[in-house]
């Protein structure tokens, strides 16, 4: 199990890190949508082919994100974490999963060796991680929380929409409503004795 000092710690990004495989993404147009119950039928499909591309190498597959909590709007992006063994062993998975089309997108071995692809149709990211990452753990964590409490998913929600403005980049998105996020993570700790 992960140390619980790195599950409820953030990330913090260096000003200076560059884990672009492919240089920055374009802007591209952000928008929340009323939540789609076939969303969940996207993730069986995407998880069960990256299960058969990958056999034994895909320990764990999770539906993360707005998009796996019924009732709350989100981009329309399946997020899903790939559990493997080493994701700095990119031979095991990568050739497998561009096979299914998925581009890696996204390279950052000081932060759990994460590992991040893109898809593009249907759109999905899939975050690859290492087993008992604390970022698994947070991101479980999160969303069962959000699927528990309708009062926090609707702040959320409410968050997702402000965040909207002005931002031209996903990443621009993100940061706008992090501190609404942090909240709901606060919450979420405490109510695990995490803190």
């Amino acid at each position: 199990m992960s140390d619980v000092i790195d599950i409820v710690s953030h990330h913090e990004p260096k000003p200076d890190d560059n884990s672009w495989v492919g240089g920055k993404p374009p802007e591209e147009e952000i928008e929340v949508v009323v939540y789609d119950p076939g969303w969940s039928g996207i993730f069986v499909e995407l998880s069960g082919a990256i299960e058969t591309a990958l056999g034994a190498v895909a320990l764990r597959i999770d539906h993360i994100g707005s998009t796996a909590v019924p009732g709350l709007a989100a981009k329309p992006v399946i997020d899903m974490d790939l559990t493997v063994e080493d994701p700095a062993d990119e031979e095991t998975y990568v050739n497998a999963l561009e096979k299914l089309g998925y581009q890696l997108i996204i390279r950052e071995p000081d932060w759990h060796q994460h590992r991040c692809l893109r898809l593009d149709a249907p759109r999905a990211n899939l975050h690859v991680f290492g087993p008992d990452c604390p970022e698994n753990i947070r991101h479980l964590l999160f969303r069962d929380w959000l699927r528990a409490h309708p009062e926090e998913c609707a702040l959320y929600e409410r968050a997702k929409r402000a965040a909207l403005e002005g931002a031209r980049y996903v990443m621009n998105y993100n940061l706008n409503k992090q501190p609404v996020i942090r909240d709901i993570y606060a919450r979420a700790f405490r109510a695990a004795g995490l803190i």
